[in-house]
């Protein structure tokens, strides 16, 4: 077993997230190769009695996959890949970024959704339910899970699926990592790619109340195979960009077509007439395209998110007005459109409520000093006072940083959390799995 402890030349770097708000110093970190180091890693917490953080992707916008003074468990090593084309699934280690699973899918024109941004973690992004461009088409991630292992808070290896630990497998849906350490994940696949039809539209910030209304009401219309995300940001300076837009507050629609391009071509047209002045939307590949918009590491990130079954014009008033607001040129505020596979028949079977709901709206708030990253931190908390009277009140955790335990009773509602506090009363009853959206053990009757 291989300890990475503070002075180690890979210290700093092991411990390093993507959000640069978050400057944590544990103990010492475990790079874990396999689940017996796994087991081995949990052994020392206890024997120590050190906290236990558990780290992949590290994107984490409250830095849950690190702590101070504690033991991380980091999986980023267990990078296995095996696809099978003909039944349509993949066996997957847990230190897989959501880019390097679509890569190994994409080889054989496969795909799951994935993450936005391609260098997120696939475990947690699966775990805490894993939505993405792809999910109106196919569901959230965690819809097409086969089976999970993991290693438990007492260093035994289960496997939880459909038949084996059923109500295990049931909590994984969303859960988070709150009931193991997950080692490895096997999931069914959907056919897709490699060449899909998707891209950036953009419009100058001036179109901004016209715009938002047009894309709602086309993105309400579209079919399931159609993903449309109203994004507001600021124009960089790229070769791309109208001068006269650089710097200036602008809106995109994120155009992605889970099906045969020719379809997809079509049913883009309808926002083409909305005059873009940028239109990068084209045949491309899917795993180009999911990596073409990752956000930049090193960034100082405050995020949130709420659910809304619609979007009234008042609602985007508040919205457009927050985003002509930005905290910096990084910042955005995003529009995710729901429904279709989302809230169809695999809902039922996660324990995250109100997957009903029709949108999402999303403020990014990033900042490139520690003060912009307060600054950031204030926009987003402003943004979400101002559009709680249009919000439903469910939360998708994923989205957001530690904003309390009633936030997420919320993203599953009181049944599914006492559901969820069962399960972890059983696998985690210590609650040493609590560096993360944290359910707590049931107390025993």
């Amino acid at each position: 077993m291989r300890w990475v402890r503070p002075g180690h030349p890979e210290y700093d770097e092991t411990r390093r997230l993507f959000n640069a708000m978050i400057d944590r110093h544990p103990a010492v970190i475990a790079p874990c190769v396999d689940p017996e180091g796994v087991a081995e890693a949990l052994a020392y917490a206890r024997t120590h009695g050190l906290d236990v953080a558990v780290r992949a992707g590290g994107h984490s916008v409250a830095g849950m996959s690190m702590n101070d003074g504690g033991l991380v468990i980091d999986v980023r090593p267990m990078k296995s890949a095996r696809v099978d084309p003909e039944a349509r699934t993949a066996t997957v280690g847990a230190g897989l970024t959501c880019g390097e699973f679509d890569r190994a899918t994409q080889e054989h024109g496969l795909a799951l959704t994935g993450g936005r941004v391609s260098t997120t973690g696939l475990a947690g992004f699966t775990l805490g339910g894993g939505s993405g461009w792809l999910e109106r088409a196919f569901g959230f991630a965690c819809d097409d899970l086969v089976s999970v292992d993991l290693v438990t808070a007492a260093g035994e290896r289960v496997t939880a699926s459909a038949r084996e630990n059923p109500e295990l497998f049931w909590a994984l849906h969303g859960g988070g990592g709150n009931f193991g350490v997950a080692t490895s994940f096997t999931f069914g696949l959907h056919q897709l790619g490699p060449k899909v039809h998707a891209g950036v539209l953009m419009w100058p910030g001036d179109a901004a109340p016209e715009l938002s209304r047009g894309y709602r009401d086309l993105a309400a219309a579209a079919p399931n195979e159609e993903s449309a995300t109203l994004i507001y940001g600021i124009a960089p300076a790229e070769p791309f960009v109208p001068p006269n837009m650089v710097g200036r507050m602008a809106v995109y629609v994120v155009y992605v077509f889970a099906g045969d391009v020719e379809d997809g071509k079509e049913h883009a047209k309808a926002y083409r007439e909305l005059g873009p002045v940028v239109d990068l939307v084209e045949d491309t590949d899917y795993a180009d395209f999911q990596c073409s918009l990752d956000d930049p590491p090193g960034k100082y990130n405050y995020w949130s998110a709420d659910y809304h079954d619609e979007l009234s014009d008042d609602a985007l008033n508040v919205i457009i007005e927050s985003a002509r607001n930005l905290p910096g040129p990084s910042s955005q505020q995003l529009i995710a459109h729901w429904g279709g596979a989302v809230s169809g028949p695999a809902a039922a079977a996660t324990p995250l409520l109100n997957r009903s709901a029709s949108w999402v709206s999303h403020p990014f708030g990033l900042g490139d000093t520690p003060q912009g990253g307060q600054e950031a931190k204030a926009w987003v908390k402003r943004f979400r006072q101002d559009i709680s009277p249009y919000a439903t009140g469910g939360v998708w955790l994923n989205f957001i940083g530690d904003e309390g335990q009633a936030r997420i009773r919320a993203a599953y509602g009181d049944e599914n959390y006492n559901r969820l506090a069962e399960v972890k009363r059983e696998f985690d009853p210590g609650n040493v799995f609590r560096g993360n959206q944290n359910i707590r053990p049931a107390v025993a009757v």
